[in-house]
């Protein structure tokens, strides 16, 4: 809950005298910063002077009975907070303490003690209010940005297809060009936000600078109903590289923390749900070395309805729901963090699993990462199978107990199987995790490396499916430009050659079919085996080599 906008405290006895002073310390605050043009204030007069009276309705309920019991019983002022160097009760200069809370103004500052009384008469107002905290971060999380610069080829179409900033509610794809930048909400992201607000006070807390936070801010709400101004910057953290609590005006015990990254709250990991990454843009999964396509080089999105925020909306909900279970009784001194605990304790809960050389031989199973999620996750964890083991996890489907587990009619997966329902919140079926399904991951993560690095090679490894489909796709489109050989070619592949109209459905199917490094190379054994035989035609029937198109000829297809 914002100190400058949303306290719920709002005591009618505050002084004049300190609405003076603070109203004056505030403007000479603004009149000290870098002066702006007259244009520049103006157009920020009216926002300033929202900001000042936000401040000022927060600082006018500090209660005038504790100021005077603080001064009677210690006989001075306790200085509960400053703007810039000077107590914003007493006036008296100061030197700079507390913790800083720059999201709310540059120069505001707070001690321990205010901060505890702020959180504990916030947290209580908003328990009546059946009202949590959510903090939620941005990248990965709630939408992805590149910078235009990074948009590889295939991502170009992006820039015809976004959305206006005039009406930012009605979009998800943004460009950005006064910051050389462009966004994309994560599906379902609005009705996640207008649902959650429902139930949390919300903040945005990013490791990026505050430009960028702020211009999020306001593709995500662009009225100011669900952040107001609690979006906190990297610009405004007390510890550099992490995230922390101590800049959120709420109760520990009452806030829920939704990012992608866990190292960023190393102190607050009970807090926190995990959110599988969103990687709209090509350079997003660059930046975490990911070998697969990003979802606009494969033109697709996830899912609305089955997506991570829906799927993290049900968790929110879960938790919000076991702590106020019983409102009549005292909720005072309950942990939303246990909550979070036992809906994930439903997740993997009936399931008994043994693992099979999946941790280093010389370690303690117990101690390994793997067997402490699953156990988080309501699993029973074992080193020795039994009548009672549900499942096996293992790397190699050779092993002794993977073998017994085939024997045995179990379930025998990998690894990721705990992983996805981790980040799911949801346990996965079986059959998506199998060793065989695994193996052919890493058969292709293999192949794409390698062609990666090779791609003017047609690799006759591929697994047989795949290479069958392929062969399919690419037999039937040179079909087609044989059937329709008559027709005004009209459309332009690779290497030169063109294509009718009709025949755009077969290339989509080839190209989809086919890595392409193999289309490429396909293309340009046709071309050259119709030079051939146009060269070999006999008397006025040779026509010579096929022609090159002219760029400017013709617009390439979506599809290639």
């Amino acid at each position: 809950m914002s100190v400058a906008s949303d306290s719920p405290v709002h005591s009618s006895s505050s002084s004049d005298d300190l609405a003076a002073f603070l109203d004056a310390e505030l403007d000479s605050a603004s009149d000290a910063s870098s002066g702006p043009s007259e244009e520049e204030e103006e157009a920020e007069d009216d926002e300033e002077s929202g900001l000042k009276r936000r401040k000022l309705e927060h600082l006018e309920t500090v209660d005038e009975e504790e100021i005077e019991e603080a001064s009677s019983s210690k006989g001075e002022c306790q200085h509960p907070g400053s703007f810039g160097n000077m107590c914003f009760v007493c006036g008296q200069k100061l030197e700079e303490t507390g913790v800083s809370f720059r999201y709310i103004h540059k120069e505001m500052r707070l001690n321990e003690d205010e901060i505890s009384r702020l959180r504990d008469s916030d947290s209580r107002f908003l328990q009546r209010q059946r009202k949590l905290y959510l903090v939620l971060d941005l990248d990965h999380t709630l939408l992805n940005s590149t910078v235009l610069r990074d948009l590889k080829p295939e991502e170009e179409y992006l820039k015809s297809h976004t959305h206006s900033l005039q009406d930012v509610s009605r979009g998800s794809l943004f460009m950005l060009e006064f910051m050389q930048m462009m966004t994309k909400l994560r599906p379902f992201v609005h009705s996640f936000l207008k649902e959650a607000s429902e139930m949390f006070v919300m903040y945005i807390y990013t490791m990026g600078d505050r430009a960028y936070a702020r211009q999020m801010a306001k593709l995500l709400d662009p009225k100011g109903e669900y952040f107001g101004d609690r979006v906190i910057s990297r610009d405004d953290g007390t510890v550099r590289h992490q995230k922390s609590l101590d800049v959120v005006l709420g109760q520990e015990s009452a806030v829920l923390i939704l990012d992608d990254t866990e190292n960023a709250w190393p102190n607050h990991k009970d807090n926190l749900i995990v959110i599988e990454r969103y990687h709209f843009f090509a350079s997003s999964c660059r930046q975490f070395d990911h070998k697969y396509k990003s979802l606009s080089e494969l033109k697709s999105d996830e899912s609305e309805p089955d997506g991570a925020l829906a799927t993290v909306l049900k968790v929110l909900k879960q938790a919000h729901a076991l702590f106020f279970e019983n409102v009549d009784e005292d909720i005072s001194n309950r942990d939303v963090r246990s909550m979070l605990k036992q809906v994930r304790k439903e997740v993997l809960k009936g399931c008994k699993v043994v693992f099979s050389r999946v941790f280093p031989t010389k370690a303690k199973p117990e101690d390994h990462p793997l067997w402490k999620m699953a156990e988080e996750l309501g699993a029973t964890c074992a080193t020795e199978v039994d009548a009672s083991v549900t499942h096996v996890v293992a790397m190699d489907v050779g092993t002794e107990k993977a073998r017994w587990a085939v024997r045995e009619k179990k379930y025998v997966v990998h690894r990721g199987w705990i992983d996805a329902a981790n980040y799911l919140w949801k346990k996965q079926p079986e059959e998506n995790f199998s060793l065989e399904q695994l193996k052919k991951q890493q058969t292709s993560m293999a192949l794409d490396t390698y062609a990666s690095s090779n791609p003017n090679e047609v690799h006759e490894d591929v697994l047989l499916k795949a290479r069958d489909a392929c062969y399919k796709a690419r037999d039937a489109f040179y079909a087609c430009l044989e059937k329709e050989s008559g027709k005004k070619p009209t459309e332009i592949a690779t290497v030169g050659l063109l294509y009718p109209k009709e025949c755009s459905s077969s290339r989509t199917q080839f190209v989809n079919n086919c890595r392409s490094s193999w289309v490429k190379h396909f293309d340009r054994e046709y071309c050259r085996n119709k030079r051939v035989q146009r060269l070999l035609d006999d008397g006025d029937e040779r026509k010579g080599p096929m022609s090159l198109p002219q760029p400017y000829t013709f617009k390439p297809s979506p599809s290639t």
